[in-house]
């Protein structure tokens, strides 16, 4: 008998279609109803609460009641970062419609990995903290300087409070549709949270997917952030 932890429970409730997509749904950080769930992922709702319940039993998505209804997300950011590393070895589908190749070109452009910025964007603003010094690459994390630290002051964010945080503080993430890292952890959250508090970019409802506004343009191009 091997006292290994089990891969295979993990990778069999994955490994199902309809488990998948409602994963990948939850990947935006949001909680959302089994009802809610089952129109995204277009399975009836009795399937869906079967799929729930073994996602939650599985320790993948966590759940909690408000009044009559049920909310599910994932269960922990180490969900989210296997499941975007998962995706850099998945095959992408083929683009069968107009409205299919511009939702695959917004989504490769900026999204929201769980609760960071990701795709093209979020690579280039990776990549204009290492270059500008503000972070360095240590192993699997980013380290933040002095310099950083101001920087992301400046911001408005409060490292102190960041750092006290019991997770990753600046962890780095494999970008699947860019396949270079991007900056996930506490620091990576609440700079995507300044983002979307100050507009400079816009969720989109319809999928993860974020919209790039003409003042985040505007901020993105003053800072020297490629676009």
């Amino acid at each position: 008998m091997s006292v290994e932890p089990s891969v295979s429970v993990v990778a069999a409730l994955i490994a199902d279609k309809s488990r998948a997509s409602i994963l990948e749904s939850l990947m935006n950080g949001k909680s959302f109803t089994a009802s809610e769930l089952a129109t995204q992922t277009k399975i009836t709702i009795q399937t869906a609460s079967s799929h729930l319940a073994k996602l939650v039993e599985g320790n993948l998505l966590a759940v909690e009641k408000h009044g009559r209804y049920r909310y599910y997300r994932l269960a922990s950011v180490e969900v989210a970062e296997m499941i975007e590393m998962l995706s850099s070895f998945a095959p992408t589908p083929k683009v069968q419609s107009l409205k299919e190749s511009r939702t695959k070109d917004s989504i490769h452009y900026a999204r929201t990995c769980y609760d960071h910025l990701a795709g093209t964007l979020g690579v280039n603003w990776t990549q204009y903290l290492l270059d500008n010094s503000f972070i360095i690459e240590k192993e699997r994390d980013y380290v933040l300087t002095q310099t950083g630290t101001a920087f992301f002051q400046s911001l408005g964010i409060n490292i102190d409070q960041l750092q006290k945080k019991k997770r990753a503080f600046a962890r780095k993430c494999l970008d699947w549709s860019e396949r270079r890292y991007h900056l996930a952890g506490a620091l990576g959250a609440a700079a995507t949270d300044h983002f979307i508090e100050n507009k400079w970019v816009e969720r989109n409802h319809e999928n993860r997917s974020l919209l790039l506004t003409e003042k985040g343009k505007e901020n993105f191009k003053k800072l020297n952030v490629k676009m």
